[in-house]
């Protein structure tokens, strides 16, 4: 079993972390708008365009190959 002056200092610490959380969510300012969620998160232009060409690449391979592109 946990010492009950190790159990009081954890939970102590546990509700400080809690606390930090909770001020640093609340005082964060929330967007209107969903897209300015999104503005800048993306950060490396040249890893973006790496997704889009996995992606591109991947629609791509989903197409039947016809007769006439052979």
């Amino acid at each position: 079993m946990v010492d009950p002056a190790t159990l009081e200092k954890r939970l102590i610490t546990l509700e400080q972390v809690v606390f930090d959380l909770q001020h640093k969510f609340e005082s964060k300012p929330s967007p209107e708008n969903w897209l300015e969620n999104l503005i800048g998160s993306i950060s490396d232009d040249s890893a973006f365009l790496e997704a889009l060409e996995y992606g591109r690449a991947f629609r791509q391979s989903d197409k039947p190959i016809n007769d006439a592109d052979k």
